[in-house]
């Protein structure tokens, strides 16, 4: 059974940084892509990024490139989101999410086991 444990969110002013965690067991598939989505209240999954294990490939959504970076420390089976310069429209509820690859997580996509998420709440 696929287990993903985030943690690391909080409340931040605007511009200030934070580094989510992910702790992943049990995935059933090698290859794979792991990374985040959010959910803001009201509106739909938004996927963050990705890091594919094929070919160590990472992706980001247009919002939040130059400032989020993704990472995985593959002896702790741990998956890291870097925030820098956060945002108030960067508020949310960011899941952990892996799935055969990163084309269904980028897109947002319902896809894959994700964990319960952490609320990262930006304040102006």
């Amino acid at each position: 059974e696929v287990q993903l444990v985030e943690s690391g969110g909080g409340l931040v002013q605007a511009g200030g940084s934070l580094r989510l965690s992910c702790a992943a067991s049990g995935l059933a598939f090698d290859p794979y892509g792991i990374g985040w989505f959010r959910q803001a209240p009201g509106k739909e999954r938004e996927g963050v990024s990705c890091i594919s294990t094929y070919d160590e490939k990472s992706y980001y959504a247009d919002s939040v490139k130059g400032r989020f970076t993704i990472s995985r420390d593959n002896a702790k089976n741990t998956v890291y989101l870097e925030m820098n310069s956060l945002r108030p429209e960067d508020t949310a509820v960011y899941h952990c999410v892996t799935d055969i690859g990163c084309a269904r997580i980028i897109l947002g996509l319902n896809f894959g086991s994700w964990g319960k998420g952490t609320q990262v709440t930006v304040s102006s």
